[in-house]
């Protein structure tokens, strides 16, 4: 089965956040710092688009939304809804594994600040192209986060403005199904704009959707 592409080791295509990622080299040697691959089987019906790595989350393990409060959300819902199996315990080497979906971030590297330019997220589109291309099953992309919704968008050569961010709202995109949600941050739950009932319900229709007859 083709592999779809990925960022070389310590990418230089975005120079922003390859400094960063060496600053960060510098000052915590022993984190990933690195371009985070997807995580997930290659035969996945869904996609999960995320937004880019955090700094002491997925930048510091190397797995997608592994270590930080996003994550712990993120998975013990895929794990309540059957897309994933195992035990997530905040690191690379522990027993969860994905089930029938993938996640890819629209940016690969981690931002300052966690918020990536517009010219970094398109200058890393073309690895969320290689992804949806290369993926054979796909059916859904659920999309964390509205600069994923409109990566996606892009992506797939839809006008943004016809397909406006809204939670839980389930677009026809070519032959992919795109739902969104508010992204599974903290900042987000914190402030009640996205609870656990609301991402679980996203959830739960991305994977009715996927398996739709």
């Amino acid at each position: 089965m083709p592999v779809p592409a990925s960022p070389p080791p310590d990418c230089p295509l975005c120079p922003r956040l390859h400094a960063f990622r060496h600053a960060n080299r510098a000052k915590y040697p022993d984190w990933f710092n690195d371009p985070v691959p997807s995580f997930g089987p290659l035969t996945a019906r869904i996609v999960i688009a995320g937004l880019a790595p955090g700094l002491q989350g997925a930048n510091r393990t190397g797995r997608p939304f592994t270590g930080d409060w996003a994550g712990d959300l993120l998975y013990a819902t895929l794990l309540k809804f059957g897309l994933a199996k195992g035990e997530y315990d905040e690191r690379i080497d522990d027993t969860l594994e994905l089930v029938n979906c993938r996640i890819a971030n629209s940016v690969r590297c981690v931002p300052p600040q966690n918020k990536p330019e517009p010219s970094e997220v398109k200058t890393c589109r073309q690895f969320l192209i290689s992804e949806l291309e290369t993926l054979p099953n796909v059916k859904v992309i659920l999309a964390l986060g509205k600069i994923a919704h409109d990566s996606v968008l892009t992506t797939l050569g839809a006008k943004i403005s016809a397909h406006p961010f809204k939670h839980g709202v389930a677009y026809d995109v070519g032959k992919f199904k795109l739902i969104s949600s508010y992204h599974c941050s903290r900042y987000n739950t914190n402030t009640g704009r996205l609870t656990t009932p609301m991402f679980e319900d996203v959830v739960g229709k991305a994977k009715a959707l996927a398996f739709k007859a």
